[in-house]
């Protein structure tokens, strides 16, 4: 028997390639898609519906989150406190999801129970009803949850940068507590019936998603919507980003400051978008990132730091956000800008390049743990009209990316002086 020899590390073996699962799909005859990833193995499956959200309108900001939320208050058959039970009753799990571009009902259940919990999901689907009494009950419980949020730097912050990047647009939208007041059940009851409909609907079937799996969500689907006349308007208005660079909220007692740097970015369909992931990674993308060394490990001035990229549909976002003392916060911001200006003057060292990639290529590897997982990527590529050759392009990127590509990338996109900068707190 050999003895380890624990002097020596175990040999490194890089990520080669990605596989992943390719769904089957259909489409009913009234215009839903339906998309199946088939496991096999454990009897369990989750589905998703999912719908585009309605183009936004600023006289009445809320119907996309507030209808998507209420979906489960009640239907013309059920109650809210009914809905629930009944979804309990069999150990399943229903739960709701908003969005910037999409909204979204899934329920998670055992297969077995399928039969008994498929026409829950139908009837929110198609008969919600938004009681008078659920609504004054939503709109107080999200006053005072905003009441609560609007009192720490760091959500006000965000929704201060996303303003600026977007204005008055449904990536822009900054409720205040009154703009719930407005909510009325019968532009929730209109805006139901024209976003909750088949020809905006995708369902992604993952986990036992065997053909009686699929027959079954095609015979309660297929026939269940109503005749519909108006597709669903899904386009967005033109982003109003402001001309205002640099917004400062002053909170006289703050012990912290809230800050988030950035600008408005190219999104997942843009060629340089895996490269830039790799930039973004080596800035602040991790827990071993140049922002990280400095102002937390070197400065101490936060407890954390970071940066990352957001990917929408008509636009995307880079940003950079933390929370530091407020007696530090002009010195945190000169050491930001010296880390972003430090990526467009020198080359990233190798080593810490090699480094990147295989955090990069193992957190790809690591997040692809079950079928459900390869559902959710296929997601990202599916509501971003992109085919699978994306992952093929972006671990070849995040393999072969150099450094005089990425300081290239960095002279391209980052404008540091033209960054939107948000502090909320003191400075």
């Amino acid at each position: 028997m050999s003895i380890l020899n624990r002097k020596t590390p175990p040999q490194f073996n890089g990520v080669e390639n990605i596989n992943l699962i390719h769904p089957e799909s259909t489409k009913l005859a009234n215009g839903c898609n339906i998309f199946t990833f088939n496991s096999g193995d454990l009897d369990l499956v989750r589905i998703e519906w999912i719908f585009s959200n309605l183009r936004f309108d600023p006289k009445k900001p809320l119907l996309n989150v507030a209808v998507n939320t209420m979906l489960t208050e009640g239907t013309h058959n059920l109650t809210a406190a009914q809905i629930a039970d009944k979804v309990d009753f069999y150990g399943a799990f229903l739960q709701v999801d908003y969005s910037y571009d999409l909204s979204q009902v899934t329920l998670f259940t055992l297969t077995k129970h399928l039969q008994a919990t498929l026409p829950v999901v139908k009837d929110i689907l198609t008969d919600s009803i938004f009681p008078e009494k659920e609504l004054e009950t939503f709109v107080r419980n999200q006053q005072q949850k905003l009441q609560v949020s609007l009192q720490k730097n760091d959500f006000v912050a965000r929704r201060v940068f996303n303003r600026a990047l977007y204005g008055e647009t449904i990536y822009g939208l900054a409720a205040e507590p009154e703009d719930f007041k407005s909510l009325r059940r019968e532009d929730l009851l209109t805006h139901y019936k024209q976003m909750y409909q088949p020809g905006n609907c995708n369902i992604i079937i993952a986990g036992k998603a065997d053909p009686q799996i699929l027959e079954a969500v095609t015979k309660t689907f297929e026939g269940a919507w109503g005749e519909v006349t108006t597709p669903a308007d899904t386009t967005q208005p033109e982003l109003q980003p402001s001309a205002e660079r640099f917004i400062y909220l002053e909170k006289a007692d703050a012990l912290q400051s809230a800050i988030r740097i950035g600008t408005p970015f190219v999104n997942r369909t843009h060629p340089d978008f895996p490269g830039l992931q790799v930039l973004n990674t080596v800035l602040g993308g991790y827990f071993g990132s140049r922002l990280m060394a400095n102002i937390r490990e070197d400065k101490g001035y936060t407890y954390g730091i970071g940066s990352g990229m957001s990917s929408f549909k008509q636009t995307g976002a880079f940003f950079i956000a933390s929370e530091v003392g407020a007696d530090v916060c002009k010195a945190a911001v000169v050491e930001i800008e010296k880390e972003v200006n430090l990526l467009k003057d020198e080359l990233i060292p190798e080593e810490e390049l090699s480094l990147v990639r295989n955090f990069m290529l193992g957190s790809l590897l690591g997040s692809l743990e079950n079928v459900l997982s390869h559902a959710d990527k296929f997601k990202n590529l599916h509501f971003a009209g992109l085919d699978y050759d994306y992952y093929e392009r972006y671990t070849q990127t995040v393999k072969n990316i150099t450094a005089e590509e990425l300081k290239a990338l960095a002279n391209k996109y980052f404008d540091f002086d033209n960054f939107y900068k948000v502090i909320v707190g003191k400075y």
